[in-house]
């Protein structure tokens, strides 16, 4: 098939697809599947402890379900670059769907753990190249000066939907065997798809790129050793790795280091896989540090919750999905004001205070106990709900904004990729300080309440040291000249 026939015949549309109902329709679209898609990141958090029942498993086997999601997204979403250069979104976006729909039906006709797992990996893998599509999208055709708006819907999405993923879940599992949390969702990934190949027009012109095979090889082994071995150190307190998780990560690092060699070479012809020239914009690089962070705390939390709110507190899985419900809906009203406000006034006016909410939020949950109240639980988790939404827009769309528009789609997939890192060394860290310390206060004669909450503070603990250390960095993020002002289709300084 020539160059013109794959442009026309393998969308339906022109280069650019620049009709109006197209380009007034995308976003939207894109913003609503991307949702749904990222919301089955976590909800299956408050299912782990029925779910470890029913199947028989261990509460740190039931995490891979969580835990491998966020390994193929790892390394699933470094070729996302490439993909969005070579090919129209459109066929990106029904390529995510399909996959995301085969994999949601897999998980609802499961019937033991490995086949669960299975689609589990199957969804992550539609699931991965959502967000940079989505990203990139709203890069080349939303004008710089209205772009902080926009990057606060996609907040929702990246923030958000995990967040509100236990709350919804909770709800199903108080009616509904654990199968229906895809059941339900199921119906509603197909609407997606079918008003996505239905009505996305493209707005993007694809180029010739071709793909550096050793690039893919050594990215899995990188990115994947590292989610897998973060993850496996969860399991450390109750049953040993196939692979130790020390040697995944030593494997991983010592793949990410080649992997960042073979880059460097790369971009110079530009055919990197993942171009790491994004780093040399101040404001992406710190930026990209400071959500890997809160990215961290964030997922990190969202595990830790649900075994205190039901194993030390005794609450049941709605109650539970009802007290993080407070919080999720207060970020996500918040990121279209905050957008707003970042295209008035900049990053570090809305970051630093948000940081400094956290981390007092995080405090807080360093006191709780056997009977803390679950309104004061509701206001710690909404107050770190808010400050992390006044975090996650002005720094995304700062970092991103920083970049040379040929860097967009790179930029996008490495937010991603560092935002799955982050997810699985969050829970992976939050889960084993956990562990290692309910085992050892068990050991010296602690009841299993008391262990359990002891490890949790701990845990909470740590978490609130990171974000003291966190606000300390925002007061050093500045604003990239032309991030917020710069005329549409004008490259932002790199």
């Amino acid at each position: 098939m020539t160059r013109q026939e794959e442009t026309t015949a393998g969308d339906g549309t022109h280069p650019g697809g620049d009709d109006g109902r197209g380009a007034r329709l995308v976003i939207p679209l894109l913003l609503v599947s991307a949702f749904v898609v990222i919301l089955n990141e976590t909800i299956m958090s408050v299912a782990l402890p029925s779910l470890s029942e029913d199947l028989g498993i261990t509460a740190s086997t039931g995490q891979w379900l969580t835990s491998a999601f966020m390994l193929v997204m790892a390394v699933v979403i470094p070729i996302t670059g490439f993909l969005l250069q070579r090919f129209h979104i459109r066929r990106v976006f029904i390529t995510a769907m399909t996959l995301f729909s085969i994999g949601t039906l897999l998980c609802f006709a499961a019937q033991d753990f490995t086949a669960l797992l299975l689609g589990r990996v199957v969804q992550a893998s539609g699931t991965a190249i959502m967000m940079p599509l989505l990203m990139t999208t709203v890069l080349n055709t939303v004008p710089a000066d209205r772009r902080g708006r926009t990057m606060g819907n996609i907040s929702i999405v990246i923030a958000v939907a995990p967040a509100i993923g236990p709350t919804l879940s909770g709800i199903i599992l108080d009616a509904l065997d654990w199968r229906w949390i895809f059941g339900l969702v199921l119906p509603i990934a197909l609407l997606g798809l079918a008003l996505g190949a239905a009505l996305i027009r493209n707005v993007t012109e694809p180029r010739h790129a071709r793909i550096d095979a050793v690039s893919v090889v050594v990215s899995a082994l990188a990115f994947g050793g590292l989610v897998y071995g973060f993850s496996g150190l969860g399991e450390g307190a109750e049953a040993g790795s196939p692979v130790p998780p020390g040697l995944s990560i030593a494997v991983g690092a010592a793949a990410l280091a080649l992997f960042v060699w073979r880059q460097v070479r790369l971009q110079r012809e530009d055919r990197a896989l993942l171009d790491l020239r994004v780093f040399t914009s101040r404001q992406f690089a710190l930026s990209a540090v400071l959500m890997a962070v809160s990215f961290m705390s964030l997922f990190g939390l969202i595990i830790l919750i649900p075994f205190y709110m039901q194993n030390v507190l005794g609450h049941d899985t709605l109650v539970t999905g009802l007290a993080l419900l407070p919080g999720s809906l207060a970020m996500g009203l918040m990121a279209p004001v905050v957008g707003g406000l970042y295209d008035r006034f900049g990053p570090r006016p809305l970051i630093s205070p948000g940081a400094a909410a956290a981390a007092l939020a995080f405090w807080s949950m360093t006191a709780f106990g056997p009977d803390t109240p679950v309104a004061a639980l509701v206001a710690a988790h909404t107050a770190l709900s808010l400050g992390l939404g006044f975090m996650f827009t002005p720094l995304m769309t700062g970092a991103l904004g920083s970049l040379r528009p040929a860097l967009y789609a790179h930029g996008s997939a490495v937010v991603g990729t560092l935002q799955q890192l982050a997810g699985a060394a969050g829970t992976a860290a939050f889960v084993s300080v956990m562990s290692a310390v309910a085992a050892g206060l068990a050991a010296e004669g602690s009841g299993p309440v008391a262990a359990e909450l002891g490890g949790i503070t701990t845990a909470f603990t740590v978490g609130a040291v990171v974000f003291t250390l966190v606000f300390a960095a925002t007061l050093f993020v500045r604003e990239a000249e032309g991030s917020r002002s710069a005329p549409e289709g004008a490259p932002a300084t790199p």
